[in-house]
């Protein structure tokens, strides 16, 4: 043998021999084989082979002894085969992306109605009509795998194939694949036919509130030999591979998502609900993780299907939020949202997530509707303004600047260089870009000084912040000088320049600039000044209608305007509607120095303005008092309450009919112009500071009977000092029931028709009332007083329930008993109002004070009312946990009484949590055993159910739970149960002492798991 044989063979020796390839009959003789050849890396046969393998020698065709052809027999070769092909299957954890790409469709077919099969789902009955709260969860798993494959294969079955091309015609080979076309044209067929009732499935599985499980090779190796439990339960369907509630929502509602976008090209109405699929299950993938156990979604796809559907639909206000930039671009062009566009584009220049081939389409687009003849004739501005977008886009990206930016710039204005500028500012922040992208940018601005040939356009961007920053002064007079050749008869200056252009002064000009000064400043010595300017200059204009922004009331308007003198009537007008101003904003010390300017002006030449000033001084002071009391917490200064009762006590006239309008106008003595919103904020004041004594007894009675507010004043004052006493007296209660019923009244308008007869229209607010229903809320708004707003509530919640006469639903406030039980005119009663109203004051009263547990209740019962059944617990809860210290104390039985206890038992009966309403019943003072017992029976509750087992302190219920748990089959609920009833502190043998104990333990952690639920 020559060296070089010798050596070929050497090598041929060494080379490692490659293992015999498995065959597929090897797995039924040895029963391990399977998951020892599926645990390798690279197995031979692969699991998709093998599940092919399997099932066409399950499926292959037997012949007889006549020679005929029978369909395959049912033994146990074949139903090990399908097992087996089960179990591979089962390996690749039904992964339906990876099945559906290697398996065809008969195939897939096959093997899925055989998961069907050894799942138990019922023979001969329709998935739709299945209730698949009521199945195992391997089961349901099981009908959701095969349904979600029905609607992917009907949906991949719409889109274009490419044909093969096929070698040389084989005459067996083309029969195959005939064969195999008509069986999956069939299979496609009824498929499709059932593809409404495959969706409903789906839906109906968005439902389900739990975690189901699907089969896995332990648990098929354990179903042959299981015996079938009641409802078709086996030990094996309870186990498996755990499936969590929100895999299994995104994964339907992907499959729904992209069925439904698929329909949506013959009815575009379907792409909204395609639409709420896709985002949801976009939320629910960020939701469950990068490591999902059955969920496969690839997300760059899933991304185009969202896009898509905001290019399609038009976003609702909910789910704007969630839109790609791409899809924020086609809805501001659908709405015609052009400044949404521009901005999009402007923040798209830092951000760089569009591409630029997609930003020029855009403009193409815009460009062809304008020249279409869109009618937005600022459609050719919104081209300049996107086009300089996309110019500073390139620019930074060092790409040619396009020529349509050019042919733009060839008609320069001031408002697109300054658009222009500030696009160039708002995309590269100076402090922080590099040293390149400042190249770029102070390139491009040297650039368009140069292509520009109108002096003032170059001024300007010469002279911005950014050019000035970017370019050296070398670079700046190099400009300017060759500015200077282009334009020799204009005077340029190398000093940069602070405005666009330069031109003499004039009086024009001062005039307009002292003006501006005048709008911003809030000084008042420089008002006067300014004003005294300006008069010098002219003497013809009226320097108060300045700007649009200054208003003063209607009733000071015309003693102001009535000044002769010019200067000083502008700037006592002025003087006035900047102090408004000042207190509109809660400038309170700039609004204390304008009208203090504004007192010592007015007093020396008319004593009726300078009582006006008084007045507004002193409802400045009122709210300077009410902002700093929210800190503070002082009490006003006895000065400010004298001024008050000062201002109350000004003599008023009557007014007709006793009622008195915002509306109107009131002159006091003298003439002396008043604004009811003042004596409004001194009725207010003197009910928030309960000077109830000074309300009741030392108030005039004629200024009760002129003005409204003084007597609503006097009613709430009377009541509430009668309240704490040890007999509540009912005749001031009364009065304010009676003034307030009359308020809240209709009146009957008669309207004669064209035959002669009249018809009564009865949709009119009544003028009988002391104020118009508006002005009451108004009213009510400004109080803050914990017992003034308890006694509206109390009057408002007895006038609802008489009105809305539903006993069921009656809510429940403080001090019900001291008002009337009727109301004479019950029929003219606006009863909406009533409860708008009624809604409105105890929202205003939470947000005056959150931490009221009474208001907390009446805000509870008014949702459990509205059947706002979540809202509702919501608020009891809060109740409870506010004066319980979050439930580390028990809750008073004055808050958490019966009827409160039974409500929240109803709330959570709506909202079906039946373990909690069980628990609740505990709470009663004599334990509701019947409601506890039918709501435990309930086996679709939407709580944590056995996890609240803890929660339960009465033995009886346990055992009950025990029973039915024993009677369903549950057997882990049923030890959970039990566990429960073997605590040692539930024993009833225990003392009284220890059971209570036991009893509080549970109730406070019940309570404080109910408050992380709602909250």
């Amino acid at each position: 043998m020559s060296a070089e044989a010798a050596d070929r063979e050497a090598v041929t020796s060494s080379r490692p021999c490659t293992p015999p390839q498995t065959i597929w009959f090897e797995f039924l003789l040895d029963e391990g084989l399977l998951e020892k050849h599926l645990q390798k890396s690279y197995p031979d046969p692969s699991p998709i082979q093998l599940i092919n393998q399997f099932l066409e020698q399950a499926s292959k065709p037997s012949v007889n002894e006549q020679n005929q052809v029978q369909p395959p027999t049912d033994n146990k070769r074949n139903r090990t085969l399908k097992l087996l092909a089960l179990k591979v299957a089962a390996h690749l954890k039904w992964d339906l992306e990876l099945l559906e790409k290697s398996l065809n469709v008969p195939v897939l077919n096959m093997l899925l109605n055989e998961l069907l099969c050894v799942s138990k789902v019922p023979p001969g009955v329709k998935h739709v009509d299945l209730d698949l709260c009521s199945l195992p969860p391997t089961t349901t798993m099981a009908v959701l795998v095969y349904n979600r494959w029905a609607v992917r294969t009907t949906v991949q079955s719409s889109f274009p194939v490419k044909q093969l091309k096929l070698g040389p015609p084989q005459l067996n080979i083309m029969n195959q694949m005939q064969q195999e076309k008509e069986l999956t044209d069939n299979i496609l067929k009824v498929l499709k036919e059932q593809a409404e009732d495959s969706i409903l499935v789906l839906e109906g599985a968005l439902q389900l509130t739990t975690d189901l499980r699907v089969h896995t090779m332990k648990t098929l190796d354990q179903i042959v030999a299981e015996p079938c439990l009641a409802n078709g339960e086996t030990e094996s369907s309870a186990a498996g591979l755990c499936i969590s509630m929100d895999e299994m929502h995104c994964q339907v509602c992907y499959d729904l998502g992209t069925v439904f976008f698929s329909q949506g090209s013959s009815n575009p109405s379907v792409y909204e609900k395609a639409k709420e699929h896709l985002f949801r299950t976009s939320e629910l993938l960020s939701k469950i993780g990068p490591d999902p156990v059955h969920c496969r979604i690839d997300r760059r796809r899933l991304d185009g299907y969202c896009q898509a559907c905001a290019v399609l639909t038009t976003p609702s206000d909910t789910n704007k939020l969630q839109l790609t930039t791409y899809g924020r671009v086609h809805h501001c062009i659908k709405s015609s949202n052009y400044q949404g566009l521009i901005d999009i584009f402007l923040e798209d220049n830092i951000t760089l997530s569009l591409l630029s081939h997609f930003r020029h389409s855009v403009l193409r687009e815009l460009y062809q509707m304008a020249q279409n003849g869109s009618r937005d004739k600022n459609l050719e501005e919104v081209c300049f303004k996107v086009c300089a977008c996309n110019t500073v886009r390139n620019v930074l990206e060092q790409q040619v600047i396009g020529v349509r930016f050019h042919q733009l710039l060839l008609k320069p204005t001031k408002e697109r260089i300054d658009f222009l500028l500030e696009v160039c500012a708002r995309s590269l922040d100076l402090d922080q870009a590099s040293e390149d992208s400042k190249g770029k940018m102070a390139a491009f601005l040297k650039i368009l000084c140069q292509s520009l040939d109108d002096p003032q356009f170059v001024f300007m961007i010469s002279s911005h912040d950014m050019c000035m920053r970017l370019l050296k002064d070398e670079e700046r007079k190099l400009l300017l000088d060759q500015m200077r050749k282009r334009s020799p008869r204009v005077n340029l200056s190398t000093k940069p320049l602070t405005v666009f252009y330069d031109i003499p002064g004039s009086a024009s000009v001062n005039i307009g600039q002292l003006e501006h000064q005048l709008i911003l400043t809030v000084d008042p010595g420089r008002i006067r000044q300014i004003l005294i300017e300006l008069h010098g200059m002219t003497s013809d204009r009226q320097f108060w209608t300045v700007s649009n922004k200054w208003e003063v009331p209607t009733v000071y308007g015309g003693v102001i305007l009535s000044i002769k003198d010019n200067l000083t009537r502008d700037l006592v007008y002025i003087l006035m509607a900047k102090g408004l101003h000042s207190i509109a904003i809660k400038d309170f010390t700039h609004a204390r120095q304008l009208y203090s300017s504004c007192l010592e002006l007015v007093t020396e030449f008319s004593p009726k303005l300078r009582q006006v000033m008084l007045n507004e001084m002193l409802l400045l002071d009122i709210n300077a008092h009410k902002l700093g009391i929210e800190s503070t917490g002082d009490r006003p200064p006895a000065d400010l309450v004298s001024r008050v009762r000062g201002y109350l006590e000004m003599r008023l006239p009557a007014y007709p009919g006793g009622k008195l309008s915002s509306r109107h106008s009131a002159m006091l003595r003298e003439d002396i112009p008043l604004r009811q919103i003042i004596t409004e904020e001194c009725v207010a004041f003197m009910l928030n500071w309960k000077e109830n004594e000074y309300l009741t007894l030392q108030i005039p009675a004629a200024l009760v009977q002129n003005n409204p507010y003084v007597k609503l004043g006097q009613l709430l004052a009377a009541t509430c000092k009668e309240l704490p006493g040890p007999k509540e007296s009912r005749r001031a209660a009364k009065d304010l029931w009676d003034v307030v019923g009359q308020i809240f009244c209709l009146s009957n308008q008669h309207k004669r028709i064209n035959d002669g007869r009249t018809s009564l229209i009865k949709h009119r607010e009544s003028t009988l009332g002391i104020m118009y229903r508006s002005e009451l809320i108004t009213f009510i708004k400004r109080l803050s007083d914990p017992l003034v707003l308890t006694t509206l509530i109390s009057l408002f919640v007895k006038l609802h329930n008489i009105v809305w006469d539903d006993i069921v639903n009656d809510v429940t406030a403080e001090h019900m008993s001291i008002w009337p039980t009727s109301i004479p005119n019950l029929q003219s009663v606006d009863v909406e109002a009533v409860a708008v109203t009624m809604k409105e004051l105890v929202s205003y009263s939470l947000n005056i004070n959150s931490c009221n547990h009474f208001w907390l209740i009446t805000q509870a019962d008014i949702y459990f009312a509205t059947n706002q059944f979540s809202a509702a617990l919501h608020f009891y809860l809060q109740a409870g946990a506010i004066c319980s210290d979050f439930f580390n104390k028990g809750v008073p039985s004055d808050v958490y009484t019966d009827m409160v206890l039974k409500r929240m038992i109803k709330c959570c009966s709506m909202l079906n949590c039946h373990t909690q309403v069980a628990i609740l019943c505990q709470f009663l003072r004599e334990v509701d055993y019947m409601t506890a017992f039918k709501a435990l029976q309930e086996q679709n509750s939407h709580d944590a159910m056995d996890s609240y087992y803890d929660y339960i302190w009465d033995i009886t219920i346990l055992e009950y739970l025990t029973h039915i748990h024993h009677k369903r089959g549950e057997i882990d609920k049923r030890q959970i149960a039990i566990k429960a009833i073997g605590q040692s502190e539930l024993n009833s043998s225990n003392p009284e002492e220890v059971l209570h104990l036991a009893a509080q333990k549970r109730k406070k952690k019940f309570l404080q798991a109910m408050a992380k639920l709602y909250f």
